[in-house]
């Protein structure tokens, strides 16, 4: 079965076919790293690793690009308000530069936590500027662009699909507009550069050809996934929240530069909900992966947890669905560390398990083939096998799990101890002894070539 995805920018499932096989362009956008990321901004990028599993498990070879925004995305979508990273600053008595490496490092570490796998480029907004800047100088040289007192802005309205891939109402917006939008031509309009307030010495400012300032949100991740990957790769993905406004602007300074929309696919990941609204840090309802593993969690269980419902569905966060991730997970580390050494893979179940993948990676039938596999009569060494086969799209760490085992109290230890010497002393007696009163005890000893291991009995 091929590799199908749903594709936002059609609306439709479509199978998937690389520009160039068998590499794949993959651009993913990256955290604004003003602050700590949460778990609902977390569930994106499970989402997009589980993709890039899907692809090499498919035989593609993935190069994936992901940005950091250490500049630019002001507090508003509106291009109103304080740059994020110089609110940040204020808030932390940082500097925007301190933050942006602090907090970069927290979420790589968010990451591996999650088993979320690095990108083969990380770009950060702040390398990058000379990219930008002849990326917007592109668009104006194609007659898109104005100025107004506060930056160089983009034209919608000359571009007739503007907003397609968010099946922008582009008359109603106009017509419903109740904010004052100040210098701009079109609600719809965006920054592409922005000009220093007069009279403020911003931390992060640049020299361009318009005058001092710094790029607007959306330029980056046209300019750098351009240079990274080309004017037009394979995907593209994000968060729900980029259908309406940041991805249709990256599709129009794409279009007005190179005549493309940038991406063959568009995918997007849905929200994660607590208390039926959307966790977020305007909200002041967002968890960290810390805190999950303060509350005594596996990070792992969430990343199971997300795995429970499909990408394109939004997820309702309770402490009793993650009770339930983490209980599901135990059983399955359990079960697979009973089963020994893996053997052969059963191909019944690797057949179902690819077409579950490949259907717009339906990862909730993916769990449910599991558990039917670990119910199976099959042989344990044929459902080990499988199952770590399963895993290297599940991304849940499986063949690393061991038990923790308890610590030896020092009196067992030193009875294990003079039983090792009563047997090199060939005083098997006395070292039977000894055994007996380990076991008493409420332990047992397991002679190995590397030595007696010890652990308490069940």
């Amino acid at each position: 079965m091929p590799l199908k995805l749903y594709d936002t920018y059609t609306r439709s499932v479509r199978d998937f076919e690389p520009l160039h096989p068998p590499e794949v362009g993959m651009y993913t956008c990256g955290p604004t790293v003003y602050d700590y990321a949460h778990i609902g901004n977390l569930r994106t990028y499970i989402f997009e690793d589980v993709l890039r599993r899907a692809l090499a498990f498919n035989g593609y070879t993935v190069k994936h690009v992901m940005n950091i925004t250490d500049v630019g995305h002001l507090t508003s979508d509106a291009d109103t308000g304080e740059d994020r990273m110089e609110k940040g600053s204020r808030r932390t008595g940082m500097s925007a530069w301190e933050i942006a490496e602090m907090y970069t490092r927290e979420f790589q570490a968010d990451m591996e936590r999650l088993n979320i796998q690095q990108p083969t480029i990380w770009c950060r907004a702040t390398d990058h500027i000379a990219e930008q800047i002849e990326t917007v100088k592109c668009i104006e040289a194609q007659g898109f662009t104005y100025r107004t007192s506060d930056g160089i802005y983009f034209d919608t309205s000359k571009l007739p699909d503007y907003g397609y891939l968010g099946r922008l109402d582009i008359e109603g917006l106009q017509s419903g507009a109740r904010v004052d939008r100040g210098e701009k031509r079109n609600i719809t309009d965006f920054a592409l550069w922005k000009f220093s307030p007069p009279g403020q010495q911003r931390q992060m400012e640049w020299d361009s050809p318009w005058g001092v300032g710094f790029p607007g949100w959306h330029i980056e991740c046209s300019a750098m996934s351009a240079k990274y990957l080309g004017p037009f790769f394979d995907i593209h993905c994000g968060g729900e929240d980029h259908i309406t406004v940041h991805h249709p602007n990256e599709i129009a300074q794409t279009q007005a530069c190179y005549g493309t929309r940038l991406a063959n696919f568009w995918l997007h990941g849905y929200f994660l909900q607590i208390d039926e609204a959307r966790m977020g840090k305007s909200a002041g309802n967002f968890l960290r992966v810390q805190t999950l593993i303060e509350q005594g969690y596996d990070p792992l269980a969430y990343r199971f947890m997300c795995l429970g419902a499909h990408y394109r569905s939004r997820l309702s966060f309770t402490w009793e669905g993650l009770d339930g991730a983490q209980t599901a997970l135990n059983r399955l580390h359990t079960a697979m560390y009973a089963w020994g050494e893996p053997g052969a893979l059963d191909e019944d179940y690797v057949d179902k398990f690819a077409a579950h993948v490949n259907d717009d990676l339906n990862m909730p039938r993916v769990l449910a083939l599991t558990w039917d596999l670990v119910k199976s009569d099959l042989p344990d060494a044929t459902k080990k096998a499988t199952l770590l086969f399963f895993d290297q799209v599940m991304g849940l760490r499986l063949a690393e799990w061991k038990p923790v085992e308890a610590a030896i109290p020092a009196e067992i230890m030193a009875l294990v101890e003079q039983r090792t010497v009563a047997r090199k002393e060939k005083r098997w007696k006395d070292a039977d002894a000894l055994r007996a009163q380990v076991t008493a005890a409420g332990y047992e000893i397991e002679d190995t070539p590397q030595g007696p291991r010890v652990r308490k009995r069940t």
